[in-house]
């Protein structure tokens, strides 16, 4: 199957350090390649990958430090994808919205993977004019405020088998917690859950422009306490041994993430996730088996008294079963073909 892939520009392919839907992009690319597909990324310049890469910008718009204007190399690269559409069978859109107005009549197979949180206001009277448009979920709860979208699907994120070697060691002496620092990720609450249980805290973490003040004025005061240790934005090659050697990860968010990667991250290194109830969480993590699900802090802390109970080789397994890449380009292909025929059927 010709096959293109259509990624933010934000951050190359994959990431060089934070970055979950160019992540992604990645980990269905190469899979897709390794299964013997013609895949064509439309990316940054930096990018690297097996399959055709056209480039948009030389490299990655976060890192360039001159870029005004995200939004016209965006514009760009649709024209792009517009330009070349008779040479793939099936275009993948991981753009949010932006081409639905020529998808719309393009005339030809595609789906759009929405990675982000859709209970926005602002996104309503648009979804509704597109509602034709095909779309894919990364969690059932994503699709909560949006249920009348044509849905095709859900399909979990997945990672390669590979990336990650987990040494399962079962007495880590620290929490980790990942991702941003910022309010709806909660990393203030994972302080709090952290000193209460009285284990130390590691936090590998970017501060974004947006939310430098309330990593100033909140959370930078919190680490000053002894147990919490700030290391700052990590890449791929430093996650193994962060997540692998944690006696849990922390995942604290107060938001309806729509899934949230580093908790298959984590489980890939034989990891529990210490999770709190919130969006995709109940469909990604096991309670019992992969972790352990929590509302308020003293439950958190109770989970992490008996969170060396769990198996880290029965979590890597479920890792494996329900969170890899193969599985993921699996179910995507499956949407590929339905697409396909669907298209046939209507000319």
């Amino acid at each position: 199957m010709r096959i293109a892939q259509v990624s933010p520009l934000h951050e190359s392919v994959p990431p060089k350090l934070y970055g979950g839907t160019e992540r992604v992009v990645s980990y269905l690319t190469e899979e897709l390649v390794r299964m013997g597909h013609e895949v064509t990324l439309f990316g940054s310049g930096d990018s690297e990958t097996r399959a055709r890469l056209v480039s948009i910008s030389p490299s990655a718009l976060r890192l360039r430090g001159d870029v005004i204007d995200p939004l016209s190399y965006h514009i760009l690269m649709l024209e792009k994808v517009i330009q070349s559409r008779k040479q793939f069978d099936i275009i993948h859109f991981h753009i949010d919205y932006i081409h639905f107005p020529a998808v719309r009549h393009l005339g030809m197979p595609s789906v759009t993977t929405l990675h982000g949180r859709l209970d926005i206001g602002d996104l309503l009277p648009l979804y509704r004019e597109f509602r034709d448009i095909p779309v894919v979920s990364i969690s059932n709860d994503q699709r909560k405020p949006l249920p009348f979208l044509n849905w095709q699907g859900t399909v979990y994120h997945g990672l390669p088998e590979d990336l990650y070697q987990p040494t399962y060691r079962n007495k880590g002496e620290y929490l980790a917690f990942i991702g941003r620092i910022s309010p709806e990720k909660r990393p203030d609450l994972a302080i709090e859950i952290a000193v209460k249980a009285g284990i130390p805290l590691r936090i590998a973490a970017k501060v974004d422009d947006s939310d430098r003040q309330y990593y100033e004025e909140r959370i930078k005061p919190l680490m000053r306490h002894p147990l919490v240790e700030f290391i700052g934005e990590i890449g791929e090659r430093e996650k193994e041994s962060f997540l692998g050697d944690a006696l849990a990860l922390l995942f604290p968010i107060d938001w309806p993430e729509p899934f949230g990667l580093v908790m298959i991250e984590a489980m890939a290194c034989g990891t529990p996730v210490i999770a709190r109830r919130r969006g995709s969480v109940p469909e990604v993590v096991t309670d019992g088996v992969t972790g352990h699900i929590f509302e308020e802090v003293d439950e958190a802390v109770t989970a992490i008294e008996k969170v060396s109970l769990l198996d880290r080789r029965l979590i890597r397994e479920h890792f494996v079963k329900h969170f890899s890449a193969r599985r993921m380009a699996t179910d995507y292909l499956d949407i590929y073909r339905r697409q396909i025929e669907l298209l046939k059927e209507a000319a």
